[in-house]
């Protein structure tokens, strides 16, 4: 299916994992001074990034998060116990550095973009802003499509520029991270039309709304894939009729960054949802994804499930913004020079095992 140029392109240019360098690495990993199997994922972990790399010995050259911001107008049904307001409140807080990515993105040695995709407000230019609103805010899914065809690929295509610019300042682990009061309805109805799990299984209380609220909130998600009838084998259909802005530009950065060989770092349930869009439209995305965390968000699981993907981390988190991508990245660097760092048992004069 043409969806536009640079979406096409960007697809065309996912290949699969390196053979030749998932083989050397496999290889190393065989002489390292340790056990076969010892370091248990961080082995595997390592080879997939030779894979990602297309190097027998894979080096982490830079890390970003794409932080993406839009509202919504689902959240008008009542679903989130925060008003709209916070979405620009938290893209500002964002900018000054006072938010949890922040710490953690400066911890893992990260740098932040922040992207205002669709924002029911206007935004003041300045510097670490990038604004490349595709409208102000979603439409509300329980009514009709978030978005037209259009503005879905729009969505894609700012999301894999954003990619290449990071991939360009030398980044080779990018992650995404969402701000949108609202924007997990969009997650549980995509997640359940591509999945085809029950609305109920795939909803949790996002911001932490009450039981009641939760009951409303799983009937505006049946309503909106009722109204909408999204065809859960066409991610740019799933992204047009349910998605939201800046999971369909979370989409693109996803994409984006496979197609340069970049490991993609998929953080908590919005990503993850975007991470199924981005499946859908290329399955051989998945090869170049990393699930940095289950979610305590109940969708979040079932959508690693069904891209085989096993998160790395269960800290009972649920913020988003990417910060359980920048918390992973530690591990994800740590596989890395595991297999760069350690000595052979030749180099190091160790006895391998015997096995006659």
């Amino acid at each position: 299916m043409t969806i536009s140029t640079l979406v096409d392109q960007t697809i065309a240019a996912i290949s699969p994992l390196d053979a030749d360098a998932v083989a050397a690495a496999e290889a190393r990993q065989g002489v390292l001074t340790k056990p076969p199997g010892s370091l248990g994922r961080l082995e595997y972990l390592s080879v997939q990034l030779a894979g990602i790399f297309g190097r027998p010995i894979p080096q982490v050259t830079g890390k970003a998060v794409i932080v993406v911001a839009g509202d919504h107008g689902v959240a008008s049904e009542g679903v989130s116990a925060y008003p709209a307001e916070v979405t620009p409140q938290m893209v500002f807080n964002f900018l000054a550095g006072g938010a949890a990515i922040n710490a953690l993105a400066r911890h893992a040695g990260a740098d932040i973009t922040v992207i205002d995709a669709g924002v029911a407000v206007d935004l003041e230019p300045q510097p670490g802003l990038t604004i490349a609103k595709v409208g102000y805010g979603a439409g509300n899914i329980a009514a009709g499509p978030a978005m037209s065809r259009a503005d879905a690929i729009r969505c894609l295509e700012i999301g894999i520029a954003a990619a290449n610019e990071r991939a360009d300042a030398g980044a080779n682990l990018i992650a995404g991270g969402d701000m949108g009061i609202g924007n997990t309805t969009p997650s549980a109805a995509i997640t359940a039309t591509i999945t085809g799990a029950d609305a109920a299984d795939v909803t949790g209380r996002g911001t932490g709304v009450d039981d009641d609220a939760l009951a409303a909130k799983i009937a505006t998600i049946r309503r909106a894939l009722e109204v909408n009838r999204p065809d859960g084998n066409d991610g740019l259909d799933v992204l047009m009729k349910v998605g939201g802005y800046e999971i369909g530009v979370l989409a693109g950065v996803m994409l984006g960054a496979a197609s340069r060989n970049c490991a993609v770092i998929v953080d908590g349930f919005i990503s993850g949802a975007a991470a199924l869009i981005a499946w859908r439209i290329c399955p051989a995305v998945a090869e170049r994804m990393i699930a940095a965390h289950r979610s305590v968000e109940p969708g979040h699981n079932v959508g690693l499930q069904a891209m085989r993907l096993t998160p790395l981390l269960d800290m009972e988190m649920r913020l988003g913004e990417g910060t359980g991508a920048a918390l992973a990245m530690h591990i994800v660097e740590a596989a890395a020079k595991c297999l760069a760092e350690m000595a052979t048992f030749a180099e190091a004069g160790v006895s391998d095992r015997d096995d006659g």
